[in-house]
Parts: C-alpha cells; sequence; structure tokens
C-alpha cells in the first residue's frame, strides 16, 4: 500500500470499509516494465459518457437515409419506381382486407398504409420492408376492439384503434430513442415460427364462413370452435362461395402456372414474377366486374346477392387526435404489452431476414425508431398499428428495390387509389377478399421442411413450436405469443444453469492430408510427422462426450493439476454447479496432504467418515493419489462474472487450501479477455502473485538466461515496429486498460520467469531476460526483433491460452518435467 492517503481512503475508513490489500507494482513502473492496471469508475464513466462525435453519430444512425439520399441516380429510380408501384397494386386490395379483419371499416387500412409507406424511409435501414396493415396485427386489434366494447359499448372501433396506435409507437419510439433494440434477440426464431403459424391457421380458419357464406359464424371465438362450427354450418353455404372458391383456386393457380413458366423460360423469368405478384390485383378487378354486372342495380350492399364490401368514403374521413383520456387508457392498458410484442415480432424478424437475404445489416433500434414514429404519427390520419408485411416484403424485394425511397411511390398510387377509386371498391366481394387472406396467410405457416430442421438443430425447441401453435390454435393468439416467449426464456436459463464444464486432458496434434490416413492408414505417416516436428497442445474433454476418436490418447495435464473450462460463462445462476463439479473431482482424484490429520476417528467429518472400524485407513490407492497442487480454469467462455459467482470462488479456494494445507493451491486463469473480469478476480484475490517477489537477478547479466527467483512463467512475443503500432492505432477506439511504459530502447520488463517454450511446447531460440543497465530491456530473437510479454507482469496467473498455464502450473509445482 502506498503512504500516501487519499480521499477515497479516507471516506473507507470513516465507512468503515477496511483499505485495499493491493499488490505494490510501483516497482514494475519503475523500471519501464508493461503492466495492467484495474478499470476505474472514472474509465467506465469516460464510456459511456456523451461525446461530440458520438452524439454526431447518433444523429446520423436516427436519419440513415443521408447515407445514400446525395448518391440517388436515374437507376435507383427507375427500381424503386418499378417496385414502388408494383407493392401499392398489392397493398391496396389487401390494406381493405385487412382492415376487416381488425373489425374496422376498409377505409382503414388504406390509411394506415399510407402512412407507413409515406413516413418509413426516412427512418429506414433496410430498403426492403414494407410496413402498413398486416393480418396477424389486424387480428390482434380486431380481437382487443371486440373485448373492449364488451365493456364499453360506447366506445368507437376507430377510436380504440387509433388510440392503442399511438400509445405503442410512443413505445416503441422511445424504445428505439434509447437504443434499446438489443431486446428483439430474446425472441428466438421458434418462437417467431409458431407465433406466425398459429396466427396463420387462426386467421385461415376465421375467414372460410366468409369465404363460403356461411352465416352467424363466430371468427374470434377460439380457433378450434371456430373449424368445428364451419364444418357444422356447410350445409348452410351461400352463393358467396362460389365467388370465394374461384378466387382462392384463381390466386395458386396464377402462382403456380408463373412459377412453372419461369422455370420452363429463364429468360422471361422476370416478367412471370410481375404477373405472378399482380394476380391479386388480376383477381380483384375480374371479381368487381362480375360482380358489377350481377349487383349493378344494387345501390344497398345489404340487397346484393352476395355479401359486398358496400360504400367506402374519399379522402381521410378520420382524420383527428387520437382519444387519449383515462377511461380509453385503462380500457387498453392490459393489451399494450401484447400489440408492442407483435409489432417487434413482425417487423425485426421480417427486416433481418432480408437483411441476410441481400447483404445488409439493419439496425434493430432505428427499425423501432421507424415503427414507433409511424404508429405515433399514424392514428392523425387515421391508422391503427402497422408493423412489417412478410408478403408485400418478398414482392418489393423480388421487384428489384434499390432504397427505401420505393415506399413513396406506393404511397402515392394508395392515394390516388383513396381519392379516385373508392367507388368501384363498393363491389368487391367479401368472398374475394377473404380468398386473399387466405392466400397471404398461407405462406406464413411454417413448412415441415423447416420444423425438421428444427428438429435436427434442437428437439426442444419443436415440442416449443408445437406448444405454441396449439395454444393459439386452443385459446388465442396472444396466449400463443406469451407461452413461446416465456418457454423460450425458461430454456435459456434452463441452458445457462445447467452449462457443462469440462475437465481437459492434453494430447499432441499433428495435421496430415485427409487421404493419409483413410481407412487406417498410417505406414510412414506417425515417422514423418515427427521428423518435421509440425505439431501442437491441444486440450479435450478427459470424458471424451466430444466426438473426439475413442483411440485418441488424452493425457491427465499433471498429477495434482486440474484444467476446468466453463461451458456458457460464469454467473450466479450457474457458478455452484460448476464449482460444485470441480470439487468433487479434485477430492475425487486427489488426497489429503497430510494423511494423518484427524488421528481420531471422532475428529473426522461427518461427511467424510473414512472406512468401518477394523478397515484400513491408508489404502494403496489413496496413498497413490496425488495430492493438489493448481486448478486451471480456462475462461474463454467467460465474459464476466458477478458478486455470487466470485465469492463462490474465493470459497471454493478457502476450502481447497484447507484440504491441501500446509500446501497453498495455485490458480491459474486462462483466456481472461474482459478486463472488468479481471478487475473482479484480482478485487477477490486471484491472478496476482502476492507470496513472492517476481523480481530478476539482474546482477552479472550476459545475454543469457540467468538465475531467476522461482516465480510463474508468462507468454511473450515479437514487439511490433513503429509503422505496426501507428497502424493498429489508427483502427482503435477507446481507453487502453494497461499501463505502458516502454522507455525508447529498452521495452517492456518481465518481473519474474518467463516461459522457455511457447503454447505449442516449441522452444524459443531467444529468451527474454532483465537487463542490468537498461531497465526492462528484452533479448531480441532471431529476427531480430525484441520479444515483450502479452500481458502484464503484475499479474502473472492471468495467461494467454491454457498451455502456458499448464507450463506456469508446472513449473510451480517444484517437480521438473520430463522436457525439461
Amino acid at each position: 500500500m502506498t503512504s500516501t492517503s487519499t480521499a477515497g481512503d479516507r471516506i473507507k475508513k470513516f465507512l468503515g470499509i477496511p483499505a485495499d490489500e493491493k499488490l505494490d507494482d510501483t516497482a514494475y513502473y519503475d523500471d519501464g516494465s508493461f503492466v495492467e492496471s484495474e478499470p476505474t469508475t472514472r474509465d467506465f464513466l469516460n464510456e459511456i459518457r456523451p461525446t461530440v462525435q458520438g452524439t454526431l453519430n447518433y444523429l446520423r444512425e436516427l436519419f440513415p437515409f443521408v447515407n445514400w439520399i446525395f448518391h440517388y441516380n436515374l437507376t435507383w429510380l427507375l427500381g424503386d419506381f418499378i417496385a414502388g408501384v408494383t407493392v401499392g397494386f398489392v397493398v391496396v386490395p389487401q390494406g381493405m382486407a385487412y382492415a376487416k379483419l381488425a373489425n374496422l371499416d376498409p377505409e382503414f387500412g388504406l390509411y394506415t398504409s399510407f402512412v407507413g409507406f409515406l413516413l418509413y424511409w426516412a427512418f429506414a435501414t433496410s430498403k426492403d420492408i414494407t410496413i402498413g396493415a398486416v393480418a396477424v396485427m389486424s387480428t390482434i386489434v380486431g380481437n382487443i376492439i371486440e373485448d373492449v366494447q364488451k365493456d364499453h359499448p360506447d366506445f368507437v372501433a376507430g377510436d380504440i384503434a387509433r388510440t392503442l396506435a399511438f400509445i405503442c409507437g410512443a413505445v416503441l419510439l422511445f424504445l428505439g430513442l434509447i437504443r434499446f433494440g438489443f431486446i428483439v434477440e430474446f425472441i428466438p426464431i421458434v418462437a417467431i415460427s409458431a407465433f406466425m403459424t398459429g396466427s396463420a391457421i387462426s386467421i385461415a380458419s376465421g375467414q372460410v364462413s366468409t369465404l363460403m357464406g356461411i352465416p352467424n359464424i363466430n371468427s374470434r371465438e377460439e380457433t378450434y370452435k371456430v373449424i368445428i362450427n364451419t364444418l357444422k354450418g356447410l350445409p348452410n353455404t351461400h352463393l358467396d362461395a362460389a365467388m370465394g372458391l374461384t378466387a382462392l383456386f384463381g390466386l395458386y393457380f396464377i402462382r403456380w402456372f408463373c412459377t412453372q413458366m419461369g422455370k420452363r423460360y429463364p429468360r422471361q423469368q422476370r416478367t412471370w414474377f410481375f404477373v405472378s405478384t399482380l394476380r391479386m390485383v388480376f383477381i380483384i378487378i375480374l371479381y368487381i366486374l362480375v360482380s358489377w354486372l350481377v349487383n349493378r342495380h344494387v345501390k344497398d350492399p345489404k340487397k346484393a346477392h352476395f355479401k359486398i364490401l358496400g360504400h367506402v368514403p374519399s379522402g381521410f374521413q378520420h382524420k383527428g387526435a387520437p382519444r387519449l383520456d383515462n377511461e380509453m387508457l385503462s380500457a387498453i392498458s392490459g393489451d399494450i404489452p401484447t400489440t408492442i410484442l407483435v409489432l417487434l415480432i413482425e417487423h425485426i424478424a421480417i427486416s433481418k431476414s432480408f437483411g441476410r437475404v441481400n447483404n445488409y445489416i439493419i439496425n434493430p433500434s432505428q427499425e423501432l425508431v421507424a415503427i414507433g414514429f409511424t404508429n405515433l404519427l399514424g392514428p392523425f390520419l387515421g391508422g391503427y398499428p402497422a408493423t412489417g408485411s412478410f408478403s408485400r416484403t418478398a414482392i418489393k424485394a423480388k421487384a428489384g428495390v434499390r432504397t427505401p425511397l420505393a415506399g413513396i411511390f406506393t404511397a402515392v398510387l394508395v392515394l390516388l387509389a383513396l381519392y379516385a377509386l373508392t367507388s368501384v371498391f363498393f363491389y368487391i366481394p367479401n368472398s374475394a377478399l377473404a380468398a386473399m387472406i387466405i392466400h397471404a396467410v398461407g405462406d406464413l405457416i411454417t413448412p415441415p421442411r423447416e420444423v425438421y430442421k428444427f428438429w435436427l438443430t434442437s428437439p426442444l425447441e419443436v415440442l416449443i413450436f408445437f406448444a405454441g401453435v396449439f395454444v393459439s390454435i386452443f385459446t388465442s393468439i396472444e396466449n400463443g405469443i406469451y407461452v413461446t416467449v416465456a418457454a423460450s426464456g425458461a430454456v435459456l436459463l434452463w441452458r445457462i444453469a445447467k452449462s457443462p464444464g469440462k475437465f481437459l486432458g492434453q494430447t499432441e496434434i499433428y495435421t496430415a492430408p485427409r487421404e493419409l490416413v483413410r481407412g487406417g492408414k498410417d505406414a510412414g505417416l506417425t515417422q514423418s510427422l515427427l521428423q518435421k516436428s509440425e505439431h501442437h497442445t491441444a486440450f479435450l474433454s478427459l470424458d471424451r462426450d466430444d466426438l473426439s476418436n475413442p483411440e485418441l490418447q488424452i493425457s491427465t495435464p499433471w498429477p495434482g493439476i486440474f484444467v476446468y473450462r466453463f461451458g456458457e460463462g460464469l454467473n450466479y445462476v450457474n457458478s455452484a454447479k460448476h464449482l460444485d463439479n470441480l470439487t468433487i473431482h479434485v477430492f475425487k482424484h486427489t488426497r489429503r496432504t497430510e494423511l494423518n490429520k484427524f488421528e481420531k476417528l471422532g475428529d473426522r467429518p461427518w461427511n467424510d467418515p473414512g472406512p468401518r472400524r477394523g478397515q484400513a485407513f491408508l489404502t494403496d490407492e489413496l496413498v497413490a493419489r496425488p495430492t493438489l497442487r493448481a486448478i486451471i480454469l480456462d475462461f474463454s467462455a467467460v465474459n464476466c462474472i458477478d458478486v455470487t459467482a466470485a465469492q463462490a470462488l474465493q470459497d471454493l479456494r478457502n476450502q481447497f487450501d484447507r484440504y491441501a494445507h500446509p500446501d497453498k493451491v495455485e490458480w491459474h486463469f486462462a483466456g481472461v479477455s474482459n478486463r472488468w473480469t479481471k478487475r473482479a478476480l484480482v478485487a477477490s484475490g486471484f491472478g496476482v502473485d502476492s507470496s513472492r517477489t517476481p523480481r530478476v537477478q539482474r546482477e552479472n547479466y550476459k545475454g543469457d538466461v540467468q538465475e531467476v527467483d522461482q516465480g510463474p512463467l508468462i507468454a511473450i512475443g515479437p514487439s511490433a515496429s513503429a509503422s505496426d503500432i501507428e497502424a493498429v492505432a489508427v483502427g482503435t477506439s477507446g481507453s487502453s486498460s494497461t499501463d505502458e511504459k516502454r522507455p525508447e530502447g529498452e521495452g517492456g520488463a518481465t518481473g519474474g520467469d518467463v516461459e522457455k517454450g511457447n503454447a505449442n511446447g516449441e522452444d524459443i531460440s531467444a529468451v527474454p531476460t532483465a537487463s542490468s543497465a537498461g531497465a526492462g530491456a528484452l533479448a531480441r530473437g532471431a529476427g531480430g526483433k525484441k520479444l515483450v510479454p502479452v500481458f502484464g507482469i503484475n499479474r502473472p496467473f492471468f495467461h494467454l491460452d491454457v498451455a502456458t498455464a499448464l507450463k506456469s502450473a508446472v513449473r510451480n509445482t517444484g517437480v521438473v518435467s520430463a522436457d525439461e
């Protein structure tokens, strides 16, 4: 400890906190050695504090269009125009059909789609995604409206939907602005697939009655009830079935025909794609014409020969501020989480999927800003909750969209439909719209081949998939969402808590062409590899549960030395399991250092009572066991540890020290890459060599390895040239976690012994040592480059890898290995 009393020390003393017991590293700083210092609270605050450049980057991320808008050209314009118009032809009939799912008038679907296309491009990080009315979200909104109106029959459906969209938009916008987009990563693909499949089955089942003209079917009931009631009502089928079934057949037939023609005539494949894409437009136009011929003298839609859409007002008839009084907010408050979850699932899943297909990366936080802003402003023009559409996004991507600006052309087409085509919409058959909905949601059902892939990858998650689907069918879509997300979260926690740790053994690995070893060939192979000495030491599981060859020789690292690798981190959830496994294994394969510590039978602890009376205590098998010397923990899979894990390590260290008394058990850590993890370990008493002063004896230095005090080994490597360091510095951001003192011409010093071999077990020709003339100078290798320590020499028990840690542990046991 330094003699100078700081303000922090005085505060600790006042609060009764003992002063930190830190290793005095001043000697290392004085001689120019490369040392590590733990990060401080100031470092943490410096990392998170806003900077001018960070603020500018944040603002640029909020408006990503500035990165490409100034490069816009005619080629991009043509591609966006074609894609935008193509999507526009599809979204007009789809939007009206989806509004019916939401228990709203058809024009609400057009309002919602218009706002989505108009606003999204300015905030988008995906060129393909289209925001607007979608089937699943519309169904959720319809269910919410029905539930709210049961308790509040005076509430208007449009007001409920608009208020819901406004509140959800505000929440999503806030989450996006604070960059909380990472929360979408907690929703796995299996949960998304189950939700989409269950929703598609529920939506399609609810539309069959409209397709067939079957009256008195409540499509808002549980899906299985809807299916049963629909089957019971088949004898009551009306003329609508002729329109609906033929429309559904026509949609599938056109898609199949265009697909076959595209395969047969590859050069015209793009033409056939556009024909297939516009099949909904063709069907709607055809059935509008048929409906007009049949019902042209009908003024009241209720008197039509089959159910038709009816009057659709032109323009924006429901504009204005959403209703935000306490009564409305309390009525919808319970449904806000479900709505937000659906908005997240559909939009982010679709945008990420198409980003991977088309080779770009989306920013989830910015996408939250986009859908949040859209849903926040949409209600002022009559929009209800909007999110990404899978079918329209696929069409837009295949149509050759170049930038997000294509949404503007779609918005213009929707606006044209709102003001010029509403009189035509009067004759659209409801059964034809039902056919379009069934046809659209059919693509959302996860095909069996994908489910089979889930099974091959993770059978447990297949159970979650089917559980989500069944819950959606037998209860509600909302319950299906919660079940899949909760089950996936439970599985994640279970995997973390039960993450398997491995005790590692070592083996020598050579490389050879595969054909030389096929069929058990080994003639001349072994000798050839040994002559070249192209091998390295690898560490594999001693349990051989990693599918390694059973014939491969895997030996224990060293008597009394154990190497343990964590599977999925070390935290309060799994620390007890890992350390219990470590304790059981160590006690099973070692003995106490003092064999006769408990001379009397009654002195022995209850959990280690020893043999029965009359039986020998010191058996040959027990005496042959090694004593516990060192523990090596592979932290390559550990990013950080918490207080519980750190305390568990301290308790285990104390337990092993009592077990090995009077010896001390050494603890080595390999692959610790997080400086905050190092700080936690150092604060727990690990990583430092407090029992000895790792000082190199500098007297009589002649350029060779001289006698040094006992101490741990450290990894070293060739130093970078000045140009290399400058090149690395240009590409590196953030503050360094170490204090480097490298006087010119000297470099870093090793405060203790440096290992005489690298991680591959190969000798280093020039071994660094301390210089009596220059503080901390290092020897130079055969290439003329100075050799420097990889990590700070004041933390000698933090190693580069397991091989380095094992060499250091073996050396410190006091037993000379065969190759030394």
